[in-house]
């Protein structure tokens, strides 16, 4: 039984495109793997194919479907909102534990590696007292934190490193995902979180119109875990 838990410095950096640029490395590999994201907001039924279930439904190759979403996505909600925000608008709570205990069973169940994909960053709240943090704790599992490059990225990429660590995550990478019109450079933001981040690797991941470009990073991010 083995996993990995992808987070985020927040929304919006490419927490999904990573967590399926592993899923196919590790496939490419020929290494057994599944996928799960637990907990989704701002999802819509009409346009599943584009969601983050969907987006990890093709890594594995399987067909996007009610029943695949609904098996790999137990907890969804329509509000682009933090999960406990969302949640309240539904009448619904996000049961933390039953959340933990779903990716704990999949695990067990599991011959291979099982990536967890996260909600927004790090500190989102899924209830009215436990984050995200408290989430990946819980599991035990080493986390591969996403960041972008933004301006101001460096403080958020190193405040959640740090709150990770802080709480006794151990962080496998952090991943920098080029922010697209972005006025600080990739190499630039790169040289400073890997300057205060040792020895955390951090992963440089450019922007790509061809997803399939970023393998080589997928595979070596793969191949250390």
């Amino acid at each position: 039984m083995s996993g990995v838990f992808i987070t985020a410095t927040g929304t919006g950096v490419g927490k999904s495109f990573v967590a399926a640029g592993l899923v196919r490395a590790l496939r490419r590999a020929g290494r057994g793997v599944a996928a799960l994201k637990p907990v989704v907001s701002g999802y819509d039924p009409a346009t599943a194919a584009a969601s983050d279930p969907g987006i990890l439904l093709a890594a594995l190759g399987r067909a996007v479907t009610p029943e695949t979403v609904a098996d790999i996505a137990p907890w969804r909600f329509r509000a682009p909102l933090s999960p406990d925000m969302a949640a309240r608008i539904e009448h619904r709570t996000v049961d933390v534990d039953a959340v933990t205990g779903f990716c704990r069973d999949r695990m067990a169940a599991s011959a291979g590696m099982v990536v967890i994909e996260g909600v927004g960053g790090v500190m989102v709240p899924l209830d009215d007292r436990r984050t995200v943090l408290d989430w990946m704790t819980a599991l035990g599992l080493p986390a591969v934190l996403v960041g972008g490059s933004y301006l101001g990225a460096i403080s958020h990429a190193l405040c959640a490193l740090d709150v990770l660590l802080r709480h006794g995550v151990a962080v496998a990478a952090l991943v920098v995902s080029e922010t697209e019109g972005s006025s600080v450079t990739l190499a630039d933001t790169i040289a400073t979180i890997t300057r205060f981040a040792a020895p955390v690797a951090v992963v440089a991941l450019p922007r790509l119109d061809d997803a399939a470009v970023a393998d080589p990073v997928f595979d070596r991010l793969a191949a250390s875990l």
